[in-house]
Parts: C-alpha cells; structure tokens; sequence
C-alpha cells in the first residue's frame, strides 16, 4: 500500500465517526483507529496506523466467501458467466431497507442497468446496477458483509 492511499484512508477516518478501519490488500493489512474526546466537535486528538504483513492473507476469491442462498452446482466452466464486482470498498445490502425484499434473488431474470444490490461506503448507499441482462446463477455475498474493492458480488448467465 502506497503512502498517499493510507493518508486517504487516515482523512477518512478522521472525517468520520468511526473508531477504526481496516484494509488488507496485497499481503498487507492496515488498520487505523481514533480515540474520540469528549468535546463537542467530536473530532479525534489522534490516529493511531498499524500496517503488519499477512502471513497467509485470507482469500479473496469468490471461493472463500459464502452464498447468500443455497444454489444449484455450477458447471466447471464458468467463463460465459458475466460477474457483478464491487466498485467500492463497503457492506453489502440485498435490499434497500431490512424489512423490504431483496433486490434480486438466485434464478431470476435481470436487465441491464437494474439495481442488484447497494453497497454502503462511509455512510452513503450507492446502488449497484447489473452490466448486462441475464439470470442470477450465483450470490456470493452474504447480506451485511463486507465487501472489497473489486470483489465479486454475483455471477449472471447473460445467455439465460
């Protein structure tokens, strides 16, 4: 991680009300947290960067992330599969309140530029529209979880 993409990161926090963010990326992980005073600006006195080498980063790879939904095997193949990606850094929403109904679900017919799902970055909702039209054969994001940049999110059968 470059010095000018972990200063972004400390503006952010500090910027924030958050306590702590953490980001792994390449073999690295970094984590900064604040200590909030009792002030009434609320801003913090201090953040405090931690950058440690990973010995064996957890994968990021649709693989190591749980489905959503039960679903049918997949064939081997999946390179006709379009992937949805995470644009941002965030968490992961199937819909846009918790009582309301998922976006998508497993097996349905999408269109192109229909929103899948939302990604919440910094407290703002950023909706994430489908590339393309098809089905929904995979949901690789469990509701609430966090999500990293350029992660897959859903795999669509363009051809369905």
């Amino acid at each position: 991680m470059n010095e000018k993409y972990i200063k972004r990161l400390i503006r952010l926090v500090e910027e924030s009300e958050i306590e702590s963010l953490e980001v792994s990326s390449w073999g690295r992980r970094v984590r900064i947290t604040q200590r909030l005073q009792a002030e009434s600006n609320g801003h913090s006195a201090a953040a405090a960067v931690v950058s440690v080498p990973v010995a064996n980063p957890a994968p990021t790879t649709p693989a190591a992330t749980v489905p959503a939904e039960p679903s049918e095997p997949i064939a081997d193949n999946t390179s006709n599969l379009v992937e949805i990606r995470s644009p941002m850094v965030g968490t992961f929403y199937r819909a846009p309140s918790p009582d309301a109904d998922p976006y998508v679900s497993l097996n349905e017919k999408i269109t192109e530029g229909q929103v899948v799902c939302i990604v919440e970055a910094m407290k703002l909702m950023n909706e994430i529209e489908s590339e393309c039209s098809g089905r929904v054969v995979k949901i690789l994001v469990e509701n609430t979880k966090a999500v990293e940049f350029g992660q897959v999110l859903f795999l669509i059968d363009p051809h369905d």
